[in-house]
């Protein structure tokens, strides 16, 4: 054997150690570890690395195709390649190499030896292989045992010489519970109830409470939407907000109607692509748009495409498939079976997806059920309308020709009225010459410049104003504008009456550039306008009409010119009409160019098609259907009033899927990389084929492999993170790697036991929760004795229950829910707790501020808390909350001086505390024991200990003097938060207990599930 076996690490993992104990040596369990930890690397499913063309990942690189080739003879250690390079004292052939600085233990490679001996039974890797119900081991009956999960962990505890611990007391119990089911603490109430009730059922009554109440949903979600990348904004270059939140109302609404994990999944991966098209599918399918996108100029849309293509593999398959797929985008994986091209044919499922590349993702209208009954009942009103209004009757024909006949006696007179003044809000000067015009003089200002023009009309009724921009020797090209080219921008033209305004129904131009038209310097919008290129140092004009007759009096017109440069309105005149409508710039009739000509045409040698437009269009315009058209038109006004106010979400919409190829080196400039199609990693159970099928597989195809009865990782992985919620930690403990550099499960046979569970059970993941939290092992203490800690200091073996720090939304929950500030309202948009001034003050395109909600709205759970992913929420981040940039799985559990600070001082919870010491003074007795009494039983659920009231005495009377003496401190710890402060309630008491409320909120104890 020539190659050198280099290696990456030698490791040995705890579990290893205790399992390499066993009378059976498992390759899968106790062998394929070393080798994946200190082979792979070099010797490794990657063929780009691989050395020697040696591969010790798979059967046929150990024992070869012929035994020529073996480097492992079973039963023959020192006739193993494998085993005398592991035992050799020759430096030039040992493996590990000396120079690599890594070597295997005495023991690990006596376990090398043992596997050989006994035979060299190979196994593939566990995670891989589909799961079979395993038999549930016979135990001796015990109080511990109340369901088969607590025989294998019975089992396993046997075996390992440890028992398990005794059940915790009844309050711990419902605390524990009441926190993993529902993200809250229990209310007292409840507390006193379930400690009192001795009935067989309680504690299964309990669970069945607690998961058909609303806050389950909440809870689950809390989790599922790490997984899901959840968040309010998009996360690159400006962050922006798009509107998400109806999926995360659809993640609560799935757990707590139980919806089945399987479908659960095929609606998130393919919920466009069911029949029916339901909307609550559609939403489901906002899973796929949850990734981070880019609005940012410059950006190249291909490279974006192959980002988003990365992240859909790494986050389906890390949310799924408890797998590492992401180590394929440039090379094989080093450990894993997987392939560059099995990470592509994955990442083609999603190359259907209707996206923007770089710029603002469009969502869709999503109709709550009475709005899309309100469309339909205004629908039903609109039609009969429409249809009147596209009928030609008799007596329309004779008000058309009465309407044409007025048309021909219909004169068009201007009159021009000498302006009594004329101001530049920029300091421009202007001359007003007899003939009404007015010429800007002096320097030329910016064009950021508003001419104002006062002037008194006489008619009786203006009907329009006519703005004639003029040349002039003395402006650059002659004008009419002051750019050095002559031009104009015109972009706001606003008239106003006895301080109200105008409206203008009407704009037109004898001249308009492309993109600038006269209508747009009505429409409000300072980047639209009027521009009069190439029309330059000509005289041209434009019309404004009024939408109703304008009385006699003083109008005030005001020119706004926003445009760069200098393109302000050198030469000017401005004229009224009192002229019938309607009326245009180079005084036609008001009529489109089409209908002008037909009605040049004797009405005798007109066709049909031409009497059908001019038809057409009288209607429009017909008084006797005025009537008609106005409640057509206030329907329709409801109707986009109605849409307008429809909820709106992004969605999957399937579109032709776009080439997916393989990246080289996952460079996505190279294009050299083979096109790939649709298929799930060429390892695991294939999709089964179908001759009616379509030749490419879809989503909805992958979405039903996922949770195929043959796919050997979804409901592992699902089970083994639900065992996480409620133990601490999974029965693999690595929940986001089932791959050989993953983790081994610690109760094998109980993971398997529990996936079939699950997918023989139809997917019902209420079932699995309460055939967990039931039993014994979920019911255990978690106190950790010192021989318990020396024993099993991981609590591996579960001869314990496991303590940890609440997730940063449920510390934040129990603090209002404490208090009794909760708001319990259930789904709906992001709300917006209080945060420090200025953290958002790097946010740029736009420019925003952080302004907090009132009300209900400050008051909601944390899952409701708005997530920005580039400056989440400082308390939530505090306590590890993740910015779901990614898939994130697994939150870590810090411990840092900056939550005790944020404990202390975030306005949440020195409002919390002030509150809650209303509660103090109003519900507790009257002595300073039974208030601290109350304390703990509403904050820890516990009865309070005698050395903890002579603490907390002693902290009240302390705060108490330093309050009497201090009464603006005082006023700065009642002030803080919303809430407005109990009246006639003693102001220094009310300070003094806020202060005990904020250490107790502050204890470890509070913040930890125990």
């Amino acid at each position: 054997m020539r190659a050198a076996f280099l290696v990456c690490v030698s490791f040995l993992s705890l579990s290893a150690v205790a399992l390499a104990a066993d009378d059976e040596i498992q390759f899968s369990r106790d062998i394929r570890p070393l080798l994946s930890e200190t082979c792979f690397h070099c010797h490794g499913p990657d063929d780009n690395t691989r050395e020697a063309d040696l591969e010790l990942s798979t059967k046929n690189g150990l024992f070869g195709k012929g035994a020529e080739h073996a480097i492992i003879v079973p039963g023959k250690p020192m006739e193993s390649e494998l085993y005398r390079r592991l035992v050799t004292t020759d430096a030039d052939t040992a493996m590990p190499p000396v120079d690599s600085g890594k070597s295997l233990t005495k023991q690990q490679i006596d376990l090398i030896r043992k596997w050989i001996e006994r035979g060299a039974k190979w196994q593939g890797h566990w995670a891989y292989i589909t799961p079979k119900r395993p038999v549930v081991p016979t135990v001796k009956k015990t109080p511990f045992v109340k369901n088969d999960i607590d025989r294998f962990i019975l089992a396993k505890l046997n075996e390992k010489i440890l028992k398990p611990s005794k059940s915790t007391d009844r309050a711990a119990l419902i605390r524990r519970l009441s926190f993993d089911l529902t993200g809250l603490p229990p209310k007292r109430p409840d507390v006193i109830a379930f400690v009192k009730d001795k009935s067989p059922a309680a504690y299964e009554n309990l669970v069945d409470r607690l998961l058909g109440q609303q806050e389950f949903g909440e809870r689950m979600a809390m989790y599922w939407l790490d997984l899901a990348r959840y968040a309010d904004t998009n996360g690159i270059h400006g962050d922006n907000h798009r509107d998400v939140y109806l999926y995360r109302d659809y993640v609560i609404s799935a757990f707590n109607n139980n919806k089945p994990f399987n479908q659960f999944t095929i609606e998130q991966l393919a919920g466009d692509l069911l029949e029916g098209n339901l909307m609550q599918n559609r939403i489901a399918s906002g899973y796929n748009r949850m990734l981070m996108t880019t609005r940012e100029g410059g950006a190249q849309a291909k490279e974006y495409l192959a980002k988003y293509a990365s992240d859909r593999v790494r986050n389906t398959a890390s949310a799924w498939l408890g797998s590492t797929m992401m180590c394929s985008e440039c090379h094989n994986h080093k450990y894993d079976p997987f392939t560059m091209k099995d990470y592509y044919s994955f990442a083609a499922f999603f190359a259907d997806l209707q996206e923007t590349p770089v710029g603002k993702q469009q969502p869709i209208k999503i109709p709550k059920p009475a709005e899309t009954a309100k469309i339909a009942e205004l629908d039903k009103q609109i039609a009969p309308l429409k249809k009147t209004l596209a009928t030609q009757t008799p007596e329309l024909d004779i008000e058309l020709a009465r309407w044409e006949t007025d048309l021909k006696n219909r004169k068009l007179e201007w009159t021009t009225i000498k302006p009594l003044e004329v101001k530049s809000k920029g300091g421009m000067e202007f001359q007003i010459a007899e003939d009404g015009s007015i010429l800007a003089v002096g320097k030329t200002k910016p064009a950021t410049d508003v001419y104002t023009v006062t002037l008194q009309t006489d008619q009786a009724a203006v009907t329009g104003i006519r703005l004639e921009v003029l040349p002039h020797d003395s402006l650059p090209s002659k004008g009419p504008g002051l750019a050095e080219n002559g031009n104009l921008v015109l972009n706001k033209f606003v008239v106003t009456r006895a301080g109200k305004p105008v409206v203008l129904s009407i704009a037109t131009a004898t001249h308009s550039q492309t993109s600038y038209v006269i209508a747009s310097a009505i429409d409000g919008k300072p980047n639209t306008g009027w521009a009069i290129i190439p029309n330059i140092g000509k005289e041209t004009s434009a019309v404004f009409e009024t939408k109703a007759d304008i009385p006699a009096g003083k109008l005030t017109i005001k020119l706004h010119q926003n445009h760069g440069g200098t393109h302000n309105i050198g030469h000017f005149r401005i004229s009224v009409s009192e002229t019938a409508r309607p009326i245009r710039a180079k005084g036609e009739l008001g009529l489109p160019k089409n209908i002008n000509d037909i009605l040049a045409i004797e009405s005798e040698k007109r066709t049909a098609p031409q009497k059908k437009l001019l038809a057409d269009h009288f209607r429009t315009i017909a008084k006797s259907l005025k009537p008609t058209r106005d409640k057509l038109g206030g329907l329709e006004k409801q109707k986009k009033q109605t849409n307008d106010g429809m909820e709106t979400m992004l969605v999957s919409t399937a579109i032709k899927p776009r080439a997916m190829r393989i990246l080289p080196r996952g460079n996505w400039l190279d294009e050299s990389g083979e096109t790939t199609s649709p298929a799930v990693p060429s390892f695991l159970p294939q999709i089964l084929g179908d001759s009616n099928k379509k030749d490419r597989l879809s989503r909805l195809d992958l979405a039903n492999w996922m949770v195929a009865k043959d796919n050997p990782l979804t409901s592992r992985v699902f089970v083994n993170r639900l065992w996480k919620l409620f133990f601490g930690q999974g029965i693999v403990k690595s929940v986001d790697d089932f791959g050989a550099q993953g983790t081994l499960p610690t109760h094998p046979k109980l993971l398997d036991w529990l996936a079939v569970e699950f997918v023989e059970n139809g997917w019902n993941v209420k079932d699995m929760i309460r055939l967990m939290v039931t039993s014994g092992a979920y019911r255990q203490s978690s106190f950790v004795s010192p021989e318990l800690r020396e024993q099993d200091p991981f609590n591996q073996w579960l001869a314990r229950q496991g303590r940890f720090r609440l997730d940063a939304e449920m510390v934040r929950d129990n603090a209002l829910a404490v208090s009794g500030l909760l708001v319990k309202k259930v789904g709906g948009r992001s709300v917006k707790p209080y945060q420090p001034a200025g953290y958002w003050k790097h946010l740029n395109f736009p420019k925003r501020v952080y302004k907090h909600d009132s009300g209900d709205n400050q008051y909601r759970r944390g899952l409701y808390a708005y997530w920005c992913r580039t400056f989440l929420h400082p308390s939530l981040r505090a306590f590890d909350a993740p910015t779901r940039e990614e898939c994130s799985v697994e939150r870590p559990r810090s411990n840092t001086p900056l939550q005790a600070l944020v404990l202390l001082n975030d306005p949440t919870y020195v409002e919390a505390s002030r509150v809650f010491a209303e509660r103090i003074l109003n519900e507790a007795g009257k002595q300073s024991s039974q208030k601290i009494q109350f304390v703990y039983q509403q904050i820890l659920g516990r009865n309070v200990r005698p050395e903890e009231v002579e603490i907390l005495t002693a902290l009240h009377r302390q705060h108490r003097e330093h309050y009497a003496k201090e009464k603006q401190a005082v006023d700065e710890i009642l002030t803080v938060g919303e809430k407005p402060v109990a009246k006639d309630i003693d102001r220094v008491e009310l300070a003094a207990w806020t202060s005990i409320a904020r250490v107790m909120f502050n204890l470890h104890e509070t913040i930890t599930r125990n």
